[in-house]
């Protein structure tokens, strides 16, 4: 069923919007800034990233690495992980279960 979610700011150059969601899956789109920043956290979801656009820097578990248009990875359930956008870009990201504090 499609459903349309708003574009929320999420803080730090960054605003997020929910794509689609079901109890176990959710999508969401990432758009950040140049320099925006996703802060160091964790969460009990397994969550993988799709990089649409853009350049960023990751950590995963206390391991860093760039990513870049096409690049995808999955961050564990738990992991610690942020990120800091080099070139101004979006990630799109699926959780499993759903992120229930995104809606």
């Amino acid at each position: 069923m499609l459903q349309e979610f708003p574009e929320v700011d999420a803080g730090s150059g960054v605003k997020r919007q929910v794509l689609s969601e079901a109890p176990e899956l959710m999508v969401v789109a990432f758009t950040f800034a140049e320099g925006g920043e996703g802060a160091l956290h964790s969460h009990p979801h397994v969550q993988s990233t799709f990089v649409r656009s853009g350049r960023f820097r990751f950590s995963v578990a206390g391991k860093s690495f760039e990513v870049g248009p096409g690049d995808s990875f999955v961050i564990p359930s738990n992991a610690e992980h942020g990120c800091i956008c080099l070139t101004e870009g979006q990630l799109i990201d699926t959780f499993t279960p759903r992120r229930d504090d995104f809606l």
